[in-house]
């Protein structure tokens, strides 16, 4: 606690770090799950943008040919009431359908044979079942089997699947490059310094434990290691979270990656490479995506059941026709019909139609969706882990409580102590001089000004000696005062500095980490959905539990070391419980990676923002509540769509089939493509009216 009640030694140890998670898309085919080499290197997001430009040119292309296809079909003819036939135009309609089955069909074709060696089929596997089945049947019908050819069917098909994928992939945001952004921050050089004081630019990796470094002003520390020499405030916000400088001297560890401020540190050597903590980040987050499951998605298991549907049916329907005496020819059209038929062209649209919707949507309420299985499977969760500094609090001081002594008035004391703490930078001093200048105060200019090392500042202001300092100063001094209040707010996790005048107690001013406005608006909406709200912090157990007090949280983990965090989450997990977890800093990455939906603080850091499955832009806890709102609504409008999309299944399948053609009714190929279209109209029309 001694340390909390430090003015310029103040050392909040709130440690959030960063989880990172791939961004994952559901379909085998489009899986480059390149692994990273040890220096995190990957070229995941290259790919990515790779196979986007990939899928919009097969459909541009594939659209262009797919217009002489349905001009030149006899079914499309007769259906729109004109006849243009010509010598060898069947062939040439093979020619065309030929290139389109293999140039616009091939992400498919290679798609299912990834899901069936996986024994896994899904959305590829039943796309490639209809375009393999009407490409091959109609060439038969082009060069001698009786029969009507479905080449339109065809291209249709797999332009209408094609736009599906590349919609989808452009509304499913590039890879993560998280363990690039992680590597990035490690410094690759420092200055060695030698027995003679002499000093040689060297590369990390040829350094060993107890050599002695030079960390200039400004600089990146380049190795986790301790100060043996020197004195400054060291800038640890892109590896804790952590909003405050921590002041740091002799003896004190410091962690590779962070920034020094003012001063000049010479640094020994504690651990290099792989040992070093930002290394270990990346082995933990490498570790956590290796063994994160690939959600398939509802479209995906949607097209599952269907292929087997398509399979039985088709083949029911085979034996049936022969049963009942009919030649092969027509029993093999009728099978053909039906297995066409049974791919619906809205499946493929039903999902990305709505997923490129709400990521729009998702985007103007300033959330970025990363990984959308992740973003689809909020609407289960049950409990919300947020991360204190910067999360739940604003990450910078404000004064809480004055307590006045000497008959003072608190725009007096905070006239006094203000002129003097404007001299300063430090993070307490520009806590009480933002609070005053909100209070309208305007400070006076110090005739004379000092900082005292470790303690406090003073200086004399319209002939007043004026003295702000820590406890630790008071009790030196041996001055009296109010012992039982200063527990008390101690207690609270708050830090409490005094105001000397002419050697005088005139007041405390106690200053904390200040509560987010929304953060209490947030965590009773979350309690009215009935999902539990937590604090995961470093921080001490005093201060979490003024949070907590605050706010009205259901549970509260304190005094958690950084690689003890995802530990925690799994704790959550293995009650049973859907767990998210809110942060804005590096060192949350293995516990975001840990939990079921990582959420980044978009003031956070590069590689919060690289590494979450949503980024929250405007660094709002209320707009937790809204994943998991638009997480519901999407769904729900997801369902709508595919209930559309295979309720034309459902009706036109047994049509095909044959089941009513005792009375007369069975479903031409031509009525078939109108249902198709139909629906397919159906389903971009309901996805539009999607408002979230």
């Amino acid at each position: 606690m001694d340390e909390h009640k430090q003015h310029h030694n103040h050392h909040h140890e709130d440690q959030n770090d960063h989880g990172h998670k791939h961004t994952e898309h559901h379909h085998q085919h489009h899986e480059n799950d390149h692994d990273h080499d040890e220096h995190g290197h990957g070229h995941h997001g290259h790919d990515h943008s790779h196979m986007l430009d990939d899928f919009r040119k097969r459909f541009y292309n594939s659209l262009i040919v797919t217009i002489p296809i349905l001009i030149l079909s006899p079914m499309i003819q007769s259906f729109l009431g004109f006849e243009w036939r010509f010598p060898g135009d069947m062939y040439l309609l093979f020619a065309l359908s030929t290139y389109i089955f293999f140039y616009g069909g091939l992400p498919f074709l290679k798609g299912s044979i990834d899901e069936l060696k996986q024994k896994n089929p899904g959305m590829m596997t039943l796309i490639a079942l209809a375009i393999v089945v009407a490409y091959g049947y109609s060439s038969l019908t082009v060069f001698g089997l009786s029969g009507k050819n479905f080449f339109w069917e065809l291209a249709t098909l797999i332009d209408i699947m094609l736009l599906g994928h590349w919609i989808e992939m452009r509304s499913v945001m590039g890879a993560s490059n998280a363990l690039e952004e992680l590597v990035k921050m490690m410094p690759s050089e420092a200055h060695l310094v030698d027995e003679n004081g002499e000093i040689t630019e060297v590369t990390i990796s040829d350094l060993e434990e107890g050599d002695k470094v030079l960390v200039k002003p400004g600089e990146k520390v380049p190795v986790d290691g301790s100060i043996i020499k020197g004195h400054s405030a060291i800038d640890e916000s892109m590896l804790t979270g952590e909003s405050v400088p921590v002041e740091k001297s002799v003896e004190d560890e410091v962690i590779g990656g962070s920034i020094n401020g003012e001063g000049s540190l010479t640094v020994s050597v504690v651990k290099t490479g792989k040992e070093s903590y930002l290394s270990q980040v990346v082995t933990m987050v490498k570790e956590a995506q290796e063994s994160k499951s690939k959600t398939q998605d509802l479209s995906n298991r949607a097209a599952k059941w269907l292929f087997y549907v398509a399979l039985v049916a088709g083949f029911s329907t085979l034996f049936i026709w022969l049963f009942l005496g009919y030649d092969f020819n027509y029993a093999l059209e009728r099978m053909v019909t039906v297995m066409v038929i049974a791919c619906p062209h809205a499946l493929g649209l039903a999902a990305p139609l709505v997923v490129a919707r709400s990521t729009a949507l998702a985007a103007k309420k300033g959330l970025l969706i990363r990984n959308r299985a992740s973003f689809e499977d909020a609407r289960k969760l049950q409990s919300v882990v947020f991360d204190k500094t910067g999360t739940l609090t604003e990450g910078r001081f404000g004064i809480t409580d004055i307590e006045l002594e000497k008959g003072l008035t608190e725009e007096e004391v905070l006239v006094l102590a203000g002129s003097i703490e404007a001299q300063s930078e430090h993070p307490i001093a520009r806590g009480i001089i933002e609070d005053a200048k909100q209070r309208n105060i305007s400070f006076k200019s110090p005739e004379s000004f000092e900082s005292l090392t470790g303690k406090g500042l003073q200086g004399k202001v319209e002939g007043k000696d004026v003295k702000v300092v820590s406890p630790g100063f008071i009790q030196e001094q041996g001055l009296s005062y109010p012992k039982e209040r200063f527990e008390e707010l101690s207690q609270q996790g708050k830090t409490v500095v005094f105001v000397l005048i002419d050697q005088e107690l005139a007041g405390m001013v106690a200053l904390a980490d200040k509560i987010r406005e929304s953060a209490k608006s947030a965590i009773s909406e979350l309690n009215s959905m009935e999902v539990q709200s937590m604090i995961l912090t470093g921080d001490n157990q005093q201060v979490a539990n003024w949070v907590a007090n605050q706010l009205g949280l259901d549970d509260v983990f304190a005094e958690v070391l950084p690689h003890e965090k995802a530990d925690k989450i799994k704790e959550i997990k293995q009650k049973g419980l859907k767990v998210a977890m809110t942060g804005d800093g590096v060192n949350d990455a293995p516990a975001l990676a840990n939990a079921d939906l990582g959420v980044a603080i978009g003031a956070g850091t590069d590689v919060a923002m690289e590494t979450a499955d949503v980024v929250l832009v405007k660094s709002d806890p209320n707009d937790v509540v809204s994943i998991i709102s638009l997480s519901k609504a999407t769904y729900r409008k997801m369902i709508q769509n595919l209930w559309w999309a295979a309720g034309y299944n459902i009706v036109t399948i047994p049509l095909a089939a044959g089941i009513l053609s005792p009375i007369g009714i069975v479903l031409s190929p031509a009525v078939g493509a109108v249902l198709m279209s139909l629906s397919t109209v159906i389903v971009a029309i309901n996805a539009r009216l999607f408002k979230g």
